[in-house]
């Protein structure tokens, strides 16, 4: 039976899930692809310690280089994370003619369309399903599930921490910095948990998916991004008192006009109906919503992160490619979906052009007249209100009120915003969540 031969780089976490699967689950790939996945090497910087797998049978290395390079490697299993050393030694892979799986979105996100023509290149595959919602087969999905569909829209909740934060604030009635904290004692959460919390994570997921569903360029630096840190208890109390509940969504649309194609690539706490399924998901749970002009709405649910369900993505991709090798790579579906020559270069909706409705929350004086002149500051900007709340007086002596919008734009509400703050008896910390409505 024909062999493919395998490295691993990085024996963490998601490393450890890899090679047991390829030790553990061998026979049945096997059965299911005709050809035995062997692990042959593997690189970490810390041999010393107990893996709590049997590895004798793999050739260990605190060496990534010597993985990349050598002559009984096929297939390169990158997981170490980040950009450096990560682009270098997936370069170097593909330069000796290896294939390569990565579980790496901030990678793709960044280095992608450099890697990608590399790849074509070298006449070897790039893989990545498991970098956005891992054990979720998203990717897969729109590359190949839905691949006759014209994508409508894509909403996903793709950060398992921030999800967590967000499910316990809600069930707890607790603060934000106290989950938090929770959180990094549970490992759901890093010591340093900007990544996660402030939405870059989610962004660069949200980048990869919507270059997938929209034929253009990964552009991560063009996602608009606000995270969660801003959110209190109150403001969850609040929004589900009007039937809602906060989510951390990556959204992304096509918009098509008179000045062309553009994506609308977007992520920030949103206001779900309690109704809608998304709503629904808790705990350190990701979703993704994809619908399209045939398909209409798909919603897709599963561990976003962890030893087994990210293992169990990076095998997906490992078994892919054993299916076409050697030789085959042209039958595979396209990494991005698309033909390489038939991607674009398509701008990204700037976000004051963005329509959504708003929940507001405002800290005011509670003196009279001063609801008027918002109200008033509102109209001249032609934002329309859905409902309003005037909360307890709190111990600042300031009244927190609560307005929700009907549909406007972004730089309508933000020029409203900016007056309103002016305004001597409006507090500057006014908290600004987008409000979406789904068909599921």
């Amino acid at each position: 039976m024909m062999e493919i031969r395998v490295g691993i780089l990085g024996l963490g976490t998601v490393g450890l899930g890899v090679a047991r699967m390829l030790i553990e689950q061998q026979s049945l790939m096997a059965k299911r692809l005709g050809k035995k996945l062997v692990l042959v090497a593997a690189a970490d910087r810390n041999l010393e310690r107990d893996f709590g797998l049997d590895l004798s049978g793999v050739r260990l290395t605190d060496d990534a280089h010597d993985v990349v390079t050598a002559d009984d490697v096929d297939l390169v299993v990158e997981l170490i994370g980040g950009y450096e050393p990560a682009r270098s030694l997936v370069t170097t892979a593909m330069q000796h003619g290896k294939h390569v799986v990565t579980a790496n979105k901030a990678l793709i996100a960044k280095h992608g369309e450099e890697l990608l023509p590399l790849a074509a290149a070298n006449h070897v595959a790039l893989a990545f399903e498991a970098a956005v919602a891992g054990g979720i087969p998203c990717l897969k999905s729109l590359r190949e599930g839905v691949a006759a569909n014209n994508i409508e829209s894509i909403y996903g909740i793709l950060n398992g921490t921030c999800n967590f934060i967000l499910s316990k604030m809600e069930d707890e009635g607790a603060d934000y910095a106290d989950v938090l904290k929770e959180a990094q004692a549970l490992g759901y959460a890093e010591a340093d948990p900007t990544f996660d919390v402030e939405g870059i994570d989610t962004a660069h997921k949200l980048s990869i998916l919507a270059s997938m569903a929209y034929g253009s360029h990964i552009k991560f630096d063009e996602v608009f991004t606000e995270g969660i840190s801003k959110i209190s208890a109150a403001d969850i109390e609040a929004v589900a008192e009007l039937g809602y509940r906060i989510k951390l969504l990556g959204i992304a649309k096509p918009h098509r006009g008179k000045d062309g194609d553009k994506v609308e690539m977007r992520v920030h706490p949103t206001l779900v109906p309690l109704s809608s399924q998304i709503a629904q998901v808790a705990d350190s749970y990701n979703a993704v919503m994809i619908s399209g002009d045939f398909v209409e709405h798909t919603v897709s649910i599963g561990r976003g992160a962890g030893e087994r369900p990210t293992a169990s993505a990076v095998m997906a991709d490992i078994m892919d490619i054993a299916r076409v090798t050697p030789g085959g790579l042209q039958f595979m579906a396209p990494a991005m979906g698309y033909m390489p020559d038939e991607r674009q270069d398509l701008a990204t909706l700037d976000m004051s052009d963005v329509q959504s409705e708003y929940y507001l929350r405002l800290q005011v004086q509670d003196e009279s007249g001063v609801i008027a002149a918002v109200t008033s500051i509102l109209a001249d900007h032609r934002i329309s209100l859905e409902a309003m709340q005037q909360k307890e007086r709190n111990t600042e002596q300031t009244v927190p009120v609560i307005m929700l919008t009907y549909r406007t734009t972004e730089g309508n509400l933000q020029a409203a915003i900016s007056r309103i703050v002016a305004l001597s008896a409006v507090e500057d910390d006014v908290l600004i969540l987008r409000k979406e409505s789904f068909a599921t």
